[in-house]
């Protein structure tokens, strides 16, 4: 589909977007889009000004005692909790998917009152071999499974054989897919290639959400970050996402600020929400109030949504429960006391 011919469809595309930080919408996945390549060269981004910006997020922003657990528990519902370890079994599978059935002790829930609160995670994400388990476990609960595909953590393999793994975790019960893009192509400007090869991704993953995953953290330059950005969202992924959690380099302000305005300019052009997924080293429930704020205040409430806002976190939870034990008693607890498998 042409730009063009989104704009000439809606009349004026962008009618909402004055206000956009203010009402709800109802959400249209994402079509897909011609490669627009002058679109593509006009892509730049400063890294001195998103620095400035990004220390100026958690400094300026913080929420404290009962707002605070209120949003710790709204960022829960936006954790895809995750197991993607060499040493992973169906037994830690399991156990995660029990933890994600019940991500907070019911106590706790009680005496902040939220006990009736349908609070869940956003997805339970595990590897291609785990899908079909964590499907079985999660029988029930409306918590999507979410696989790691494409050859995860470096999507080297032959695109062939990346299509047939997610057709096959799509098969086995995946409702999403996290997708690794081939780094090189960014890192020599193959924009056509990329494209190419998540549009193909895309067809693969059927009604399955696509999370294409960047591994930031390798790509040079945040112009590179956001242009990159922009060719999945073009090519129709659901998400655009930081890294696989394995990169020396992982989830960070900056680099988030530069996708998260792709994402802006993205929904200003064409009025497609597309969802964003931080990842790797995000550990603290103050790391999660700090992203949160930055997708309030760069991209609105609608965004603080699963559909369109999600952690990639393995340990985030736990820290999350400490937090809302120490709301409710005053004292810090042990981790083993809000285990997680």
């Amino acid at each position: 589909m042409s730009l063009q011919a989104v704009k000439n469809n809606s009349g004026d595309a962008q009618t909402n977007v004055g206000n956009k930080h203010n009402h709800k919408r109802n959400h249209e996945r994402n079509p897909g889009f011609d490669l627009d390549m002058d679109w593509l060269d006009r892509v730049r981004m400063n890294r001195s000004a998103l620095e400035r910006r990004a220390a100026s997020i958690s400094a300026r922003r913080s929420v404290k005692k009962n707002y605070q657990a209120a949003w710790l528990l709204k960022a829960i519902t936006m954790i895809d909790l995750t197991t993607l370890n060499s040493d992973d079994t169906a037994g830690r599978v399991r156990r995660l998917c029990a933890k994600a059935r019940r991500p907070v002790r019911t106590d706790i829930l009680r005496a902040l009152g939220a006990e009736k609160l349908a609070i869940k995670p956003g997805a339970v994400c595990v590897y291609h071999n785990f899908v079909a388990t964590a499907v079985e476990a999660l029988d029930g609960s409306g918590i999507p499974v979410a696989a790691v595909s494409t050859a995860f953590p470096h999507g080297l393999t032959p695109l062939e054989i990346r299509l047939q793994e997610i057709q096959a975790s799509v098969k086995a019960g995946a409702k999403e897919i996290d997708i690794v893009i081939e780094r090189g192509q960014v890192l020599t400007g193959d924009w056509q290639g990329l494209y190419d090869q998540i549009k193909a991704m895309r067809a693969a993953c059927g009604d399955a959400h696509l999370k294409t995953i960047l591994g930031t953290g390798e790509l040079a330059t945040l112009t590179n970050v956001a242009k990159a950005s922009l060719v999945c969202m073009l090519a129709g992924a659901d998400f655009i996402k930081t890294s696989t959690g394995k990169e020396k380099v992982n989830a960070n302000l900056q680099t988030s600020l530069a996708m998260v305005r792709m994402i802006r300019w993205f929904y200003d052009e064409t009025g497609i929400e597309i969802g964003y997924k931080p990842a790797g080293g995000i550990s603290t429930a103050k790391d999660s109030l700090t992203y949160m704020a930055l997708m309030k205040e760069e991209l609105g409430n609608n965004w603080l949504q699963p559909h369109l806002f999600r952690f990639g976190a393995s340990s985030l939870l736990t820290d999350i429960e400490r937090q809302l034990e120490h709301q409710v008693t005053g004292r810090y607890a042990a981790d083993y006391r809000q285990p997680m498998v």
